[in-house]
């Protein structure tokens, strides 16, 4: 089976130093870039994000300063390229929720996720519209939202499956000449039941069970989310 990709696993014990640098939503974004287009210079970037080449440079900086990029190859001697060290930043979960940096770094990542996944459909909707997207992806493109009854342990299990799934079915695509850069969101959060109707999952607002995990073509916009696990554990981190 293919491996995952290298990954970051942080520790809200030791590491809070790192947690304090990537609570930015800019870093975050750059960090996001810079695993989905390889290695850029602060000013490219800061064309991305419509922020100043000093500000991106700044905040290239202490994403280096803590380890999560590092100066690639230069193509000259006047400006630093940056690339990302791993593909992926995961944490223990409930480990998280021991602090209040932590919760506040959880959150950070949490609302940038939200943010990628508003600008993905923003952008697969307008490239739709335009008839940029083919309709062998609009068929495979969507998004569902399920309400089950589950176990910690199953939805544990879910979340490993997905991912394990996720890779291997991306590692069989590499070299297909039909593969495009994809954003798949992926979340499962306990709902309490429904006041007054315990049990009833369509009471939760549950909205059925549409496509697959919703995928999008990227064809603009730019998937620059930050790439970022919900936990992760010693044998996850290989």
């Amino acid at each position: 089976m293919p491996t995952e990709p290298d990954r970051r696993v942080l520790d809200p014990g030791t590491d809070t130093a790192a947690l304090k640098a990537l609570t930015h939503p800019l870093r975050i974004r750059l960090l996001g870039l810079l695993r989905q287009l390889g290695a850029a210079t602060a000013s490219e970037l800061a064309v991305r994000t419509g922020e100043s080449s000093a500000s991106t440079s700044y905040h290239l900086r202490v994403l280096a300063r803590h380890g999560f990029i590092a100066e690639a190859e230069h193509r000259d001697a006047r400006e630093r390229r940056w690339q990302a060290v791993h593909a992926l930043t995961s944490w223990d979960e409930a480990r998280m929720n021991d602090s209040e940096a932590a919760r506040a770094f959880v959150d950070t990542i949490r609302r940038a996720q939200l943010d990628h996944l508003e600008r993905t459909v923003t952008a697969h909707a307008a490239d739709a519209a335009a008839g940029r997207v083919g309709a062998d992806w609009l068929e495979a493109s969507g998004m569902t939202d399920l309400m089950l009854r589950m176990t910690p342990e199953s939805l544990r299990e879910l979340e490993e499956v997905f991912t394990r799934t996720a890779h291997a079915l991306a590692a069989r695509d590499a070299d297909d000449p039909r593969a495009e850069q994809t954003a798949v969101f992926a979340a499962g959060f306990r709902m309490p039941d429904a006041p007054g109707d315990p049990g009833d999952p369509d009471a939760a607002a549950g909205t059925g069970d549409g496509t697959a995990v919703g995928t999008g073509d990227g064809a603009s916009g730019g998937q620059d989310g930050p790439a970022a696990g919900r936990r992760s554990d010693a044998e996850d981190a290989r």
